[in-house]
């Protein structure tokens, strides 16, 4: 299964490591920080021009990827929810 992350951006489901919302992390030092290393590193990736709010956090090839994305991480959740729960269907 993949997620779709707004634009043409989408991820298998076993690269995902977490989903975040960016208001709620940018607050804290730590959140900041992690986010500062990963554009440093060249890992943040901005898919949208619109204005971020949430990001997730993929292991892609042995290498942690950031993705700001347009979609909020509730919406993000909801559709990795959705998904597990139909291909829990497909398998029963």
């Amino acid at each position: 299964m993949y997620l779709h992350l707004g634009e043409e951006c989408i991820i298998p489901y076993q690269n995902l490591i977490g989903i975040f919302d960016l208001d709620a992390v940018t607050v804290t030092k730590t959140g900041r920080e992690f986010l500062r290393e990963a554009e440093r590193g060249g890992r943040l990736i901005a898919i949208s021009e619109n204005l971020p709010k949430s990001f997730v956090v993929c292991m892609e090839e042995g290498r942690e990827t950031v993705y700001l994305s347009p979609i909020s991480a509730a919406t993000l959740i909801r559709r990795v929810t959705r998904g597990l729960e139909s291909d829990a269907g497909v398998l029963s």
